[in-house]
């Protein structure tokens, strides 16, 4: 029987169908508790929580820094990416369960009011004024280094914890930049000629082996590929070195320049680079860059040859390799150079080649990041002066578009770490490759309904998600928790 007071809903296609619009413990983002279950495996929303500053009172905080954190990071995984989708999920109970601190019936229940009337838990998610004041509050310049932090923070955790608790391991580490189109009147977003569009530029750090952001940092659109890389890529290999990892640089042919080369051989670490081809390179490699008289054989060739060379602004000779490779159907070879401060005795031409070909594999997981989550930066550069409809009678703090940018966007880096965690987790559980897209639509945007008796709480998940639940929980179970 359906209550009177209950509208009804009847397709005309078939006159036995009646919809029910009513309240019911019923959530389209059950994959909230899978979020859940791999933030707190690894720990590091925690970690963030009690380093950043809140600058609430605390007399008048419903929702923690920490369940904040939670709600703007699970919601961006989940692909909600507007402020205003925390108040149209307000009551889903999922999230409701897997943002809060509470435990057993609690994160479901109406929340208890003191003798003033003023709620004492959170009673569904933060709204959408909260979350963008969580963007403003951790805006100043210490909060962005931490969340910058966290990034490296998580990867290293995850990649540890994926490793049953070993260290000492060996990774590139890729630094590229890439562009984040935009539209209005967003402070420091400029028209590129590269991309020929109106656009952030931010600098990147991942590691192609594993797919883990370690770092983004948010610069204008007209900006060099390489502008202030340096002190950017000294930060994040010496965050690597500190957690006993073994880090070496890729770059491409943007970055190569005698600050950034010699302040990476100076720090220790290893690079491999490629560098744009010259009059002087063209040169020097012009003897090798033919093929030998005879039949080709049925797989392509490819050839080495060890050089020394010196650029202009060079201040002395570096090792260069030139790659020449074999093409069928065509009169002349392919060719490029690559840069790198290992002898030919440790990492040989035939070594080096594969080292600098994952660049490929992190430009598909940087390519990931822009256009799975799409970061939606705000073009609003005033100050509040209205709240609840009336004027705002003390001074509104100023509004600092850039830096709150950079927030948005280190959000999202962030919620690219635990759903790539989640993805790499189910990749080992069906031993076949998961795209980021196909990770949220199987797995996180669960359909379910959930159920309540005594101090207990069943979630009922159907569909798709269902068969691939079944298949990643186990090895979720299995997950080594981290410590650094």
């Amino acid at each position: 029987m359906s209550d009177s007071n209950v509208p009804e809903l009847r397709p005309t296609f078939n006159g036995s169908l009646h919809v029910e619009c009513r309240e019911a413990k019923i959530t389209s983002d059950g994959g909230a508790v899978v979020l859940r279950e791999i933030s707190d495996r690894l720990g590091v929303i925690d970690w963030l929580a009690e380093r950043l500053i809140d600058p609430r009172n605390p007399d008048h905080i419903v929702h923690p820094l920490v369940e904040l954190i939670r709600t703007k990071v699970f919601l961006l995984a989940l692909g909600r990416r507007d402020h205003d989708d925390a108040d149209a999920l307000r009551n889903d109970p999922a999230l409701r369960l897997s943002v809060s601190e509470r435990r057993a019936l609690g994160p479901l229940l109406p929340a208890p009011v003191d003798e003033f009337g003023q709620k004492m838990v959170p009673d569904g998610l933060a709204s959408q004024p909260t979350l963008s004041r969580l963007y403003q509050a951790q805006s100043d310049p210490e909060s962005r280094r931490i969340l910058r932090d966290s990034l490296c923070e998580f990867a290293v955790r995850r990649i540890v914890a994926e490793n049953g608790g070993h260290k000492h391991q060996t990774l590139g580490i890729d630094v590229d930049s890439i562009p984040l189109e935009v539209h209005g009147a967003q402070e420091g977003a400029k028209y590129n000629g590269l991309y020929e569009a109106k656009i952030y530029h931010p600098i990147v750090a991942s590691v192609a082996e594993t797919g883990d952001i370690l770092d983004i940092q948010l610069r204008e659109g007209n900006v060099h590929t390489a502008h202030d890389s340096l002190d950017f890529i000294l930060a994040i290999l010496e965050k690597m070195k500190g957690a006993s990892l073994h880090p070496y640089l890729r770059i491409d042919a943007g970055f190569p320049e005698e600050q950034l080369l010699n302040g990476v051989e100076v720090s220790g670490a290893k690079y491999v680079a490629r560098i744009k081809s010259n009059a002087v390179l063209d040169r020097m490699g012009e003897p090798h860059v033919r093929l030998p008289v005879g039949r080709p054989p049925k797989e392509p060739r490819t050839w080495f040859y060890e050089k020394m060379y010196k650029a202009e602004e060079w201040t002395r000779a570096r090792r260069v390799v030139l790659v020449v490779q074999e093409v069928h159907g065509e009169l002349f070879p392919k060719h490029f150079w690559l840069l790198t401060n290992w002898s030919a005795k440790r990492r040989p031409g035939e070594m080096l080649l594969p080292m600098y070909r994952e660049r490929g594999t992190a430009e598909g997981h940087q390519g990931e990041f822009k256009s799975v989550f799409e970061p939606a930066l705000s073009s609003a550069s005033r100050p509040r002066l209205y709240y609840r409809g009336k004027p705002i009678r003390r001074h509104a703090q100023p509004v600092k578009p850039f830096e709150q940018n950079e927030v948005q966007v280190l959000f999202n880096a962030i919620a690219y770490n635990v759903a790539h965690a989640g993805r790499v987790l189910m990749a080992r559980a069906t031993g076949e490759g998961w795209s980021l897209s196909r990770f949220r639509e199987r797995v996180l945007l669960a359909g379910g309904v959930l159920t309540t008796h005594a101090n207990g709480i069943k979630m009922v998940i159907s569909g798709i998600a269902q068969q691939a639940w079944q298949q990643l929980w186990p090895t979720l179970a299995k997950f080594t928790l981290a410590t650094t």
